[in-house]
């Protein structure tokens, strides 16, 4: 991913809600399962990271994307922004 793709990705983020929370249960397999089928229905997702999480945000996020094959956007403060392109048909064009 390009810089100018992340940047026009986090511009569509910042007016976005999270669309899921996570808090001290940290990653199980059934979040980690609620997340890549937000990806999968989106595209662009963003997590919120609550005060009680034992794991930072950055961790948190190199996991989710591991475990979901999708791409860290960005990391700021306790959000976390989550892509991962549809293969057949993607909502979101990326400029070149």
């Amino acid at each position: 991913m390009t810089s100018k793709q992340r940047a026009y990705l986090k511009g569509l983020a910042m007016t976005m809600e999270p669309v899921l929370s996570i808090g001290k249960a940290v990653i199980t397999p059934e979040f980690t399962e609620a997340v890549s089928e937000a990806l999968n229905a989106r595209e662009l997702i963003k997590i919120n990271v609550l005060k009680n999480c034992a794991d930072t945000p950055d961790n948190i996020a190199a996991i989710l994307a591991e475990r979901t094959k999708s791409q860290v956007v960005q990391v700021i403060g306790r959000k976390i922004v989550l892509y991962k392109p549809d293969k057949k048909k993607p909502k979101i064009k990326l400029p070149d």
